[in-house]
This record gives C-alpha cells, sequence and structure tokens, in this order.
C-alpha cells in the first residue's frame, strides 16, 4: 500500500476538538510542516499531548501562541514563556505530568496496557486524584494509558509503505507516539522507495502508519 499522500489530504480528517500527539523535544523532531497546515486549516480546541511546547515560534509551541489548544498534557513548559502565561491566567488547561511517566502513559496507551504503576509523584501534588496500588508491601501510584485521534510525528526517511528511519535525537517522543493514536501522519524529510531502507535499520515498522508526508517536496 502507498501511504504518502499530500499534506492536506493527510490532515483532512482532523477536527476540532481533536486529541493530538505531536512529537518532538524542544522541537527538536518536532513535524514542523504538519503542525503549519494545521495552522492553514483552522483547527482549534485541540487536546494536545507533547512532552513540551517548544518556543512560541517552533513545533507544538505555534500551536499554543495561536489559543487553539484547550488542554495540554505536558512534561515541561519552561521554554515557551506563552504557554505558563496561559496556564497561570487559567486560559489554557494544563497538566504537568512527569516526563518518565508521560513516556510510559503513551506506550500503555500504544500497546493496550491498562496503565502503569510508579513511585513518582507519591505524596506531591501529581498524586491528586489517582490510585494508590500496594504491590509486594510497596505503594505505587496508577498512571492511567494515554491515546489520541492523531500523531504527528517527523522522521527523517520513511519508504511508501511507511517504515520510518529517525536521525539521532530526533526519535524522542515521536517512535512511540506511533502506536498510540487512532491514525498516525508522518512528515519525513525524503521518500524512498519500498526495498532502499534496510530492514535492520528501521525504528518504526510501517504498520504502525496510516499517512507519509513528503516534507521535502514542500516549500517554507
Amino acid at each position: 500500500m502507498d501511504k504518502v499522500i499530500g499534506i492536506n489530504e493527510a490532515i483532512k480528517d482532523i477536527r476540532d476538538g481533536d486529541t493530538l500527539m505531536i512529537g518532538g523535544f524542544m522541537a527538536n523532531g518536532a513535524p514542523e510542516k504538519l503542525v503549519d497546515a494545521l495552522i492553514a486549516k483552522g483547527i482549534k480546541d485541540i487536546i494536545l499531548i507533547s512532552t513540551d511546547t517548544g518556543l512560541v515560534t517552533t513545533g507544538s509551541g505555534k500551536l499554543i501562541s495561536r489559543k487553539l489548544v484547550k488542554k495540554l498534557y505536558a512534561s515541561h513548559i519552561g521554554t515557551n514563556k506563552e504557554t505558563g502565561r496561559q496556564m497561570n491566567e487559567g486560559e489554557t488547561e494544563v497538566e504537568l505530568v512527569p516526563q518518565g511517566t508521560l513516556v510510559e502513559r503513551i506506550r500503555a496507551g500504544g500497546y493496550g496496557l491498562g496503565g502503569i504503576l510508579t513511585k513518582t509523584g507519591l505524596g506531591t501534588l501529581v498524586e491528586e486524584g489517582k490510585q494508590r496500588i500496594t504491590v509486594d508491601g510497596e505503594e505505587y501510584l496508577l498512571e492511567t494509558p494515554l491515546k489520541a485521534d492523531f500523531a504527528l510525528i517527523h522522521a527523517a526517511k520513511a519508504d511508501r509503505n511507511g517504515n520510518l528511519v529517525y536521525k539521532g535525537s530526533t526519535n524522542n517522543f515521536n517512535n512511540v507516539m506511533t502506536a498510540a493514536a487512532n491514525v498516525t501522519i508522518v512528515e519525513a524529510d525524503e521518500v524512498v522507495e519500498n526495498g532502499e531502507i534496510d530492514p535492520n535499520f528501521v525504528h518504526t515498522p510501517g504498520v504502525f502508519v496510516n499517512h507519509v508526508v513528503d516534507g521535502g517536496a514542500i516549500n517554507g
């Protein structure tokens, strides 16, 4: 199956109020052109799952700065002052999640787990509203899975079947998010023919990918 399509076709089913996972770490490995396409489409009231919100002008931060996000799940927001301002002013709901817990909640969502047990957050504000579970005399917090309607991620290379290769640290949250969404859309710097990627170097198998956008063919 050829999964390579145009960028507007790739995002045509995203609607106001959808839950989106967007890859990247401080915008390193963020799908910048997919984010720009969302902005151009005018999508709003987004529930966003992203480890951070980059800067005001990069990554998912561009959605924050335009007030298109209704609720944010993130592990830190310190690099984007606008996110902090909106949180403090009550303009955007922000749930801060310890980074290791965040990635594990996403992994749980992607692999059909009922949640994860962690000691992180015990006795702190993180614990509020969560269930404690005792295992072998040790107490843990139950953290529930995170899932999304769409995952928007970035890869260095993709073939037409959707097999992906990341470059260095751009792997970050991109890889784990591919399994945790109903639809995964990839912005790839380079698209190659099937068989050109050595199977030993595939980071994300194409079974997790629905659409591939050739980012290298898009100007801007």
